[in-house]
């Protein structure tokens, strides 16, 4: 998994108003039904022991060990158009 610069600097920006050291991003996966698997991102203070704690240029990130298979291999950007703001996950593994 790999966050791009953007993605970076946006977490960045969202931990720095948090004003909390000790919360990391979460980004997890759902089972989404028909429509396939649905992504998630959270804040959390808590790191449980089976989750993967990645860093990235100082922000770090949490993965769940289930949500880690599905993944492995993805690129999370952060995008700004004129439909809005929202990070975007990029998986190769997707169909």
């Amino acid at each position: 998994m790999t966050l791009t610069e953007s993605a970076i600097e946006k977490i960045r920006d969202i931990l720095a108003e948090e004003n909390n050291p000790d919360l990391r991003l979460r980004v997890f996966v759902q089972g989404g039904g028909c429509s396939g698997f649905q992504y998630g991102f959270t804040l959390d203070e808590v790191s449980n022991e089976d989750d993967f704690d990645q860093d990235f240029g100082g922000v770090r990130v949490l993965v769940d060990s289930m949500s880690w298979q599905y993944l492995q291999g993805s690129t999370i950007n952060y995008k700004e158009d004129l439909m809005g703001a929202s990070f975007v996950i990029d998986n190769p593994q997707a169909v």
